[in-house]
């Protein structure tokens, strides 16, 4: 496997990263080797690997442009290969579409959903359309002054695409097809006033949406019925032992759906929950401390033995083991050093 991760790069963040930084990963070892470091680029916030296709995605935080990478599959090694403007301000997360015919970005400060067709080597080409989220803003006087879409997620038909709503406290759920996203959506959900609902992950199953709800540290989790989402389930994802100021931020879950995790800004943890098969409710488990400060992004690793929490203000990446029986994380002492690190992929090596 290879790994690829972004780092902010500006004065504007604080920040002390260089771009991309490529590793290879030893699955037996959980192990990472730095082989590249990518720098010249801005903010690569938020990275997607093309599934058919030797191309790297990122868009450019804080900036207005998406870029495709060349990703030499035995190497792992990449190439700056074309970018396109995504129309819209902070363009804070990248998704595929149906049969990977096209890109779909979040422009946070923009508050529209932008769709850049491929063509059939990957590359990226112009905007073809921009969906505007509309709805009042939330209550919070500085996070919430419109609409600031933070996500794009596919659910697992395909057949929608889910856009958490960090500034109008709404999850909308559009409907695909292989040209785009409906104008309008299918529904939205409302959640509650100042949470500012920021990134989400379906269960494999497609039966349930769980969202991370930045501003006010919850999960909220939602039934996908009838072309619709419905709430029936809000946890709180810091400990009652806690009462400084905090920022949900990553959501994720393992390949079976039985365990959910979201980690916390401030308290610096990951909680860890149990996902009901039936029903899809969610139970507490743990508050897994991440050994560093502000762990905005984390994910598992595809054989889901390992958990990598990303802590952007001190620089570190850190690894868990996952219990394979309740979902559970303890920390095993390795970390790496990089700077302000905020997105981590995988990516299969090919002959």
């Amino acid at each position: 496997m290879h790994v690829y991760i972004g780092s902010r790069t500006t004065r504007e963040r604080n920040a002390r990263g260089v771009g991309i930084s490529v590793f290879n990963y030893a699955q037996d070892t959980g192990a990472l080797t730095l082989t590249q470091v990518v720098g010249g680029l801005l903010n690569p916030s938020y990275l997607l690997p093309h599934p058919a296709l030797p191309v790297l995605y990122t868009v450019h935080g804080d900036s207005q442009e998406v870029s495709a990478l060349h990703r030499d599959t035995r190497s792992g090694a990449l190439t700056p290969w074309r970018q396109q403007t995504c129309e819209g301000r902070n363009p804070v997360h990248l998704a595929l579409g149906p049969s990977g015919k096209y890109l779909m970005v979040s422009n946070h400060l923009s508050g529209t959903l932008a769709v850049l067709p491929l063509a059939a080597d990957g590359a990226p080409a112009p905007v073809t359309q921009k969906v505007a989220l509309t709805g009042d803003p939330g209550p919070h006087r500085k996070e919430q002054p419109f609409a600031k879409p933070h996500y794009n997620l596919m659910d697992p038909s395909g057949r929608y695409v889910v856009v958490p709503d960090k500034g109008l406290d709404r999850v909308f759920l559009f409907t695909l097809d292989d040209t785009g996203v409906s104008a309008e959506p299918a529904s939205v959900a409302a959640a509650r006033e100042g949470s500012g609902p920021r990134h989400a992950v379906f269960h494999p199953t497609g039966r349930w949406l769980y969202v991370a709800n930045e501003l006010d540290n919850t999960v909220a989790a939602y039934a996908l019925e009838a072309n619709a989402l419905r709430p029936f389930q809000v946890l709180p994802t810091l400990p009652d032992t806690y009462t400084g100021n905090s920022r949900a931020a990553g959501i994720g879950m393992d390949a079976h759906g039985r365990h959910l995790y979201v980690s916390n800004r401030g308290d610096d943890s990951i909680a860890v929950y149990g996902v009901n098969g039936e029903n899809g409710r969610l139970t507490p488990l743990q508050h897994a401390a991440t050994g560093g400060k502000t762990p905005r992004f984390f994910t598992l690793s595809p054989d889901g033995r390992y958990l990598f929490a990303l802590n952007e203000e001190s620089d570190t990446l850190v690894r868990f083991h996952v219990n394979a029986q309740d979902g559970t994380l303890v920390r095993d002492g390795y970390e790496v050093q990089i700077g302000s690190p905020v997105c981590m992929v995988f990516a299969r090596r090919r002959a």
